[in-house]
């Protein structure tokens, strides 16, 4: 019998071992058994905390666009409201922070979205992500720009986080964050 409390300390590891199997074996040679090999439990441990890969997969993902909010709300807490370009410095810097660029987070993140073309659930969740991000970018460029230039920009600021980043995770060198933040903070001032 599973000990009281021990829900959330088996999903984390769970999570945390998902991320580092896909890294290294890709997505479709991760299996029940290599998760559970990584974690150092049981196989029936995954279908008792979630019911099996798929859903695991699923939560695995959720965990990465919860980290990657609570990473924009921590950075957008250190700006003012009233400073939309230091807000948008904000939502690019957390897109670049370095749990998202972590190697085993950036696998994760790849096999993700190579995956969502064909699981509607895992597509659900990257248009959740994506309507998240283009919100909070047009948020911040209104004050900057007029209003039939703030989808474009929006559209176009998205493009070069995800373009950097995909470049970047693709590369046979780590990608620098710092660097790819900056590329797209120029991107930004140029549009303005």
């Amino acid at each position: 019998m599973p000990k009281v409390g021990m829900k959330p300390i088996r999903q984390a590891q769970l999570i945390e071992a998902t991320l580092v199997s896909v890294a290294r074996l890709g997505l479709h040679g991760t299996t029940v058994n290599s998760i559970s090999k990584i974690a150092g439990v049981s196989a029936g441990v995954i279908s008792h905390y979630f019911g099996g890969k798929q859903e695991l997969l699923e939560a695995t993902v959720r965990f990465l666009l919860q980290s990657l909010q609570d990473e924009l709300f921590a950075r957008l807490n250190e700006v003012t409201k009233q400073d939309p370009l230091a807000r948008l410095d904000a939502i690019i810097d957390a897109n670049f922070c370095q749990f998202q660029i972590d190697d085993d987070s950036a696998k994760t993140w790849m096999a993700f979205w190579s995956q969502a073309m064909h699981e509607p659930e895992l597509a659900r969740l990257q248009r959740v992500n994506e309507r998240r991000l283009h919100s909070n970018l047009k948020y911040s460029l209104r004050p900057l720009l007029d209003a039939d230039q703030v989808d474009d920009a929006a559209e176009s600021i998205a493009a070069m986080i995800d373009g950097l980043w995909l470049r970047g995770a693709l590369s046979e060198k780590t990608l620098d964050g710092q660097h790819a933040a900056d590329l797209c903070k120029r991107f930004l001032r140029a549009l303005l």
